[in-house]
Order: structure tokens, then sequence, then C-alpha cells
């Protein structure tokens, strides 16, 4: 039900906002291993929780799209109770493993599992649930400068918008393919308001909207060429995830949705942690 490879999209810029933190505190830290180590918990932990909770609101939807009636609530290789169980768990994980870090994580734990579950009611209600989900994921690297320094830092919200721009816009694309269904069952989504080439082009104006921002965080951070080469890395890999796909042509979402963006986070942080301990 819940693919921990998945978790690679918004894990390495949670790892990037810590180690801006670090490089923030002159490389000086106590305990600095757990703390990542935490934080790695806390990611996996909110968003095992996030996608069971949207699993288990969206059974029913999810039974009625062809696309996802296979999915294990709706096919029924899994139970609503099983379910709710988990979500307990990795709940109870995610708040012990908040209090780990400091006494700010712990305070701000349930604000984030209200966000992070609070995206999995918005395609019901607004249009905007992309940019929800996108900052659902992108209080990520907040969260990780706060658990380093145990206080926040604005200049760390130009990760912040990065990844909610690109969250939302990769997100846009994946809704695509169910321009059809949310349009018969009334869920709101871009592409169901703009159409599917409206959609693709404001995915296109978000993802721009991203590069600016990794600029905007470049700069404030005083970084160096790598973490510049990083960024044009970003571009040109996003570049090709919309050369992926078309408004006639959808059959390679997939490769663009999952292939591509996992590149995107992973090469990113490759660049700029690399920058990070090199200057």
């Amino acid at each position: 039900m819940i693919k921990f490879e998945h978790s690679v999209f918004a894990l390495p810029f949670a790892l990037t906002g810590a180690l801006l933190a670090w490089r923030d505190a002159a490389f000086t830290h106590d305990r600095l291993f757990w703390k990542f180590a935490f934080i790695v918990i806390c990611m996996v932990a909110a968003r095992s929780t996030a996608m069971a909770f949207n699993r288990v609101l969206d059974a029913d939807i999810d039974a009625r799209n062809p696309r996802t009636q296979m999915r294990h609530l709706p096919a029924g290789l899994l139970s609503r109770r099983f379910t709710w169980g988990f979500i307990a768990f990795w709940i109870v994980v995610f708040l012990l493993s908040a209090r780990q870090l400091n006494p700010l994580c712990f305070q701000l734990a349930p604000v984030a599992l209200a966000v992070v579950m609070f995206y999995s009611f918005t395609k019901r209600f607004t249009s905007m649930s992309h940019l929800i989900l996108g900052f659902a994921l992108g209080i990520a690297p907040a969260a990780a400068w706060i658990a380093i320094r145990g206080s926040l830092d604005v200049r760390i919200l130009w990760l912040t918008a990065a990844v909610t721009l690109w969250t939302a816009g990769f997100d846009i694309i994946y809704a695509c393919q169910d321009f059809e269904f949310d349009s018969d069952a009334g869920l709101f989504s871009i592409p169901r308001r703009f159409g599917i080439a409206g959609a693709l082009w404001i995915s296109r104006a978000l993802h721009a909207g991203m590069l600016v921002c990794l600029l905007a965080l470049g700069h404030a951070f005083a970084l160096g060429s790598l973490a510049w080469a990083g960024v044009a890395a970003v571009a040109c890999i996003l570049l090709w995830e919309h050369k992926l796909v078309w408004p006639a042509d959808l059959t390679r979402v997939d490769a663009a949705f999952f292939t591509m963006n996992g590149y995107v986070s992973v090469i990113f942080f490759v660049f700029w942690a690399s920058d990070i301990f090199l200057r």
C-alpha cells in the first residue's frame, strides 16, 4: 500500500535543509548522526501516515476509478481496520521521533501531521489541492532546519517554496490521467478546471518558479559553483520531464512522475551536499 521508495521525493530536500542548517552552525553540532537518523524516521513516518490516511479516505473513490480500483483497500487486500492501525502506529513513531529532536519539533509535530493529512480532503472542494500537497512536502526542509538548529531561519523558506512548486507541478501532470473521472465524479483539479493542455502549461510555470526559488536559495546561502550546476541539472531533468507528456499522449506519465522526479531530488541533493562539504 505504501511504497518506501516513493519517500525519495521529499527526503533529499529535507536532508539538504539539515545540511544547510549544519553549515550555518559552522559544522559543529552534538548528536549529529542521531539528528539525521531521526529526521529520516520522521520523514518516513509522516509520509506513511499521510499516504495511508489518503488511501482510507479515498477508498470509495478509488473503487470507482478504473485506474485505482486495484489498490489494496478497494481490492480487499487490506482492511480499513488494519489501515487505521497502520496509521496509528506511524503517528506514534512520528511523535516519539520528533520528541528526540528538540522541544520545538515536538511542539510542531501535531501541526505537521495536520498539514500532511489535510491534503486528502482538498480535492473535494478546491482545484488548489496540488499546491496544498506541495506545501505538505515543502515543509520538510524547514522542519529539518528546525531539527538541527532548534529555530527557523526565513532563508530556508526558499527551499520550502521550491519543493512546494515542484511537487504541485508534477502532481498536476499525474492528475491529467484522471481528467475524465474527476469531471464525472465532481472532484476538483487543475486539469479539470483548465483542461489538460492548460494544466500542462501551469505545471511548466510552476517548475520554472521552482528554479527561481532555488537560485534565490543559493544566493541567500552564498553557495558555490556546484550548487549552481545542481540547479542547471534539475532544469534539464524538468525539461525532459515535460517533453515526455503531451495533451494528446499521456502514456508516459508514470515515467515523468516517478522516474524523472526521483532523479530531480537525488541529483539536487548530490550537487548541493557536495558544494556544502567541499566549500
